[in-house]
């Protein structure tokens, strides 16, 4: 029975790791807000066919500096109101 001799110092726990997605931006109307759409690849359990799914999410844009358009990485966050969970990380490209 070894027990680790902590020194009054307390390790904070670890943090997991956070999803990131890659979307296009489909809105900006929001200030501070766009909506993005993400796209998922799927095989039909029974029939093999590969499907195309789609959800929107709202993601965080402190800048306002992403478009209708743009190609973005988004990753998970606390809530930041009652319908955003994402932050944008980067645009990874630039609406034509």
């Amino acid at each position: 029975m070894t027990e680790q001799i902590n020194n009054g110092a307390e390790q904070a726990p670890e943090r997991g790791d956070r999803k990131s997605r890659r979307g296009y931006v489909v809105s900006d109307k929001m200030d501070k807000t766009v909506v993005v759409q993400l796209q998922d690849n799927v095989k039909h359990a029974l029939y093999g066919k590969v499907m195309r799914r789609s959800s929107k999410v709202k993601a965080h844009d402190e800048q306002n500096a992403a478009g209708v358009g743009d190609l973005v990485l988004i990753a998970e966050t606390r809530p930041l109101s009652a319908s955003k969970r994402w932050r944008i990380v980067e645009i990874i490209e630039k609406a034509k």
